[in-house]
């Protein structure tokens, strides 16, 4: 790491601490004009043994935890390189190393679970009514002229959970991991039209390097990053897709058929339908 960088995260660091409530409004709005920032934090994250590491990831989830969702957003860009270099350390049981992150996956996904009180959210959506006219279709005739505006819009509406109850976690095991990082990268694909294109790019390349390290094709690639094969979870390839298609309609033509390659080529060799039937 360059002692510009350095120099570019730790002024980061130091400038949020002392940063007064009534400014932090103001903050969120200028901090995507830090350009160095960004590839700067790139780099503390992709280097486990970086000393700046542990106060980036503290400062992330200060962030993240943050009433201004521009902030959020702003941490929300580094998930794709966070789960990366987590599950890459986990493949290598090199634990210590991991800590950090570890803490601060977990610290978003208990955000996310629960509301404001405290109590655990459903995530839904509602089909909109049928009766309200859109650019799709007109509305049809309905029996009663009577009905109110409000009767209106509640008229044949249906609401779809997509994101049932979660429990809290306070450590990753084997049985929640996929769990826990599903659910992350369903937080990702929801505010994914907020994300600039060095996301998109850390996404793809994190999803090619999950899918094929310790497989054969793992020799095709230009990278030789030294990685034991990953254990995954069809969930966790379904949510990957997801935000992979939105890439690859959003600049990332050429990185996103790549991975898209190799998530059916991992797909098949274990079987996983559910990528399966949506890559098709």
């Amino acid at each position: 790491m360059l002692g510009s960088e350095r120099g570019v995260v730790e002024e980061w660091l130091s400038e949020f601490k002392a940063l007064p409530e009534t400014q932090i409004s103001s903050y969120a709005a200028t901090l995507h004009r830090k350009k160095p920032l960004v590839p700067a934090l790139y780099k503390v994250i992709q280097d486990p043994n970086n000393e700046l590491l542990e106060p980036v990831c503290h400062q992330l989830f200060e962030l993240y935890r943050s009433s201004e969702v521009r902030l959020k957003r702003f941490t929300l860009q580094f998930l794709p390189e966070l789960i990366w270099v987590y599950l890459r350390l986990t493949a290598s049981r090199d634990r210590q190393s991991n800590g950090c992150i570890e803490a601060l996956l977990l610290g978003i996904y208990n955000l996310e679970i629960a509301d404001k009180d405290g109590n655990n959210k459903v995530l839904s959506f509602t089909i909109p009514s049928l009766s309200k006219p859109s650019i799709y279709h007109e509305p049809s005739t309905i029996g009663s002229m009577a009905l109110t505006e409000g009767a209106l819009c509640q008229h044949d509406l249906i609401r779809v959970v997509y994101s049932d109850l979660h429990p809290q976690r306070e450590t990753f095991t084997a049985q929640n991991r996929f769990e826990v990082l599903s659910f992350l990268m369903l937080c990702y694909n929801s505010a994914i039209v907020y994300m600039p294109a060095s996301s998109y790019q850390s996404l793809c390349r994190m999803g090619s390097r999950l899918c094929v390290s310790g497989f054969p094709r793992q020799h095709e690639k230009c990278w030789k990053e030294h990685c034991g094969r990953v254990v995954l979870d069809p969930d966790f390839l379904v949510q990957l897709l997801t935000g992979v298609y939105y890439a690859i309609y959003n600049g990332q033509w050429d990185l996103g058929q790549e991975v898209l390659e190799d998530i059916i080529y991992r797909a098949q060799l274990e079987l996983y339908s559910q990528p399966l039937l949506v890559r098709n």
